[in-house]
């Protein structure tokens, strides 16, 4: 009895105990539910790094509205959105252009606009400022932010169901689809404003360095349990969920950053998941492996 009373205290009742945890929970539940969802596509497109080249593209226009209207959920996210926008447009146009890789354009774009929003968030703010920046203060977290995350997520839900037909078609044979349809640019076009959208707003809880993290590594995890995209959706929500659960009580426990925690708790998952998944974990591979020599 008293070892359950324990595990109680442990596991549950900081999260009914102090509004700051509550504030937390919710925002990382609204996470878990909408950025697994776009990096389980991206991973899928094989656009895994580019999540990572806009969470780092944001930074300016986040830095830009923290510099005229402080730490306002509204400025940041309306800059962090332009910002993220701009970049991908550029990176496009420049690729067309010179012809060469989209990969590479990105890339020297996202490393411009990281070193611009250190620059910007240093000369206007403090290092405190910067750190949150990076990041994130999840315990920190108003009501604009809890409001702004389950606006994400409701957006997120509702358009990727509304694309999701010639969006996995665009995966599974782009040249169909453009043969018999003329959507498949659209759709790009509206997935990768959705993956900035949420980029943007998971920034504002867990910083731009961390966004990706929670975005990618559970749809990398679920793909080593099945080849079937709904279940790998489902296993990315519940890896994503577990994940920040456990690194909310982590830091509320042990005093250390929740972020990195998180993306930590993500890493054991991914790490177990390369070796025991039922799908493509290399157990898995070993024992098919030896049942065909035989």
């Amino acid at each position: 009895m008293f070892m359950l009373s324990s595990m109680y205290d442990i596991l549950i009742t900081p999260l009914f105990d102090y509004d700051f945890m509550q504030k937390a929970f919710i925002a990382l539940v609204c996470l878990s539910l909408s950025s697994p969802l776009i990096g389980v596509f991206l991973t899928l497109k094989k656009m895994s790094l580019s999540g990572d080249a806009i969470s780092h593209a944001i930074l300016p226009g986040a830095a830009a509205g923290f510099m005229f209207s402080g730490l306002s959920v509204t400025a940041m996210t309306i800059g962090g959105m332009l910002a993220g926008i701009i970049v991908i447009t550029m990176s496009s146009i420049f690729s067309r252009v010179s012809k060469s890789s989209e990969e590479s354009n990105l890339a020297v774009f996202y490393l411009l606009s990281l070193a611009l929003g250190v620059l910007i968030v240093s000369l206007n703010g403090s290092n405190r400022d910067l750190q949150h920046f990076l990041f994130g203060s999840v315990f920190a977290i108003g009501d604009p932010t809890v409001i702004l995350l389950g606006i994400c997520t409701a957006v997120t839900l509702v358009v990727l169901a509304l694309i999701s037909r010639p969006l996995i078609l665009d995966i599974v044979d782009p040249l169909f689809l453009a043969s018999i349809s003329k959507v498949g640019g659209v759709v790009n076009l509206v997935f990768m404003i959705l993956a900035v959208f949420n980029l943007v707003c998971s920034f504002q809880a867990i910083g731009t360095l961390m966004s990706v993290g929670i975005m990618i590594i559970p749809a990398a995890s679920a793909k080593f349990w099945s080849y079937r995209l709904t279940t790998i959706l489902i296993i990315s929500f519940v890896f994503a969920m577990f994940s920040s659960y456990m690194g909310l009580l982590l830091s509320y426990h042990y005093n250390v950053p929740c972020s990195p925690a998180i993306i930590i708790s993500l890493g054991v998952w991914y790490i177990l998941s390369f070796v025991f998944g039922t799908h493509k974990g290399i157990i898995k591979n070993f024992i098919k492996g030896k049942h065909y020599e035989n």
